[in-house]
């Protein structure tokens, strides 16, 4: 019996799992080679059809430039992930929008009344929008990959500071910092190891 690699079982080529999965890597330095507004619409274009419950969709995305929002945002960021968030083209700030019942009769027109429900329960709604965000935000990075670009995800930030500083009176709740760019020299730490199928799977 010939050896099937797993790789080989996977739909997408080699090169669309290397640059997707394998070989894409945390950058922790850029190049000042721009990324364009067209390329920030195209990673959305594709990112927003991934499932989420009841098709909420409750991800938020603000993108900042280097300038007087860069400056904004800085004092927020982890003193260890200052340097490479000032000099990444676009740094994405990933918000949950805890108001995303106001836009059901829309997005999940099946269910009449869905709207209504979540007016009444605040808190359900900020924990089902973060956890349909946190999804999404996978999908958003698989995106910045797909685009050719690299992604710096950050969980180093104060969020309370980030939230006061660009969503006052906004249910958008922020959730992650996301640098992107072009990598530059020295952009990546050494690959750390990652789990094998052995330790993580069960079959029931």
């Amino acid at each position: 019996m010939t050896d099937v690699l797993p790789a080989d079982l996977i739909a997408l080529s080699p090169e669309a799992q290397a640059q997707l999965f394998t070989e894409a890597r945390t950058a922790n330095t850029f190049t000042d080679e721009p990324v364009g507004d067209d390329q920030l619409r195209a990673i959305f274009e594709l990112v927003k059809y991934p499932p989420t419950a009841m098709n909420i969709q409750p991800l938020r995305v603000l993108f900042v430039r280097p300038g007087a929002g860069r400056e904004r945002l800085l004092p927020h960021v982890a003193e260890g992930n200052q340097a490479k968030t000032a000099t990444a083209p676009v740094v994405a700030v990933l918000a949950a929008d805890t108001d995303f019942h106001e836009h059901l009769d829309t997005v999940f027109p099946i269910r009449p009344g869905m709207r209504q429900h979540f007016a009444g329960d605040p808190a359900g709604r900020e924990g089902m929008a973060r956890f349909n965000a946190g999804l999404q935000i996978g999908y958003f990075l698989l995106g910045v990959r797909a685009a050719g670009l690299a992604a710096g995800p950050m969980g180093g930030f104060d969020a309370a500071g980030v939230d006061a500083e660009f969503f006052a009176g906004t249910g958008w709740k922020s959730l992650l910092l996301v640098n992107i760019g072009h990598p530059g020299p020295d952009a990546w730490f050494p690959r750390l190891p990652r789990l094998g199928y052995d330790d993580v799977v069960r079959h029931a």
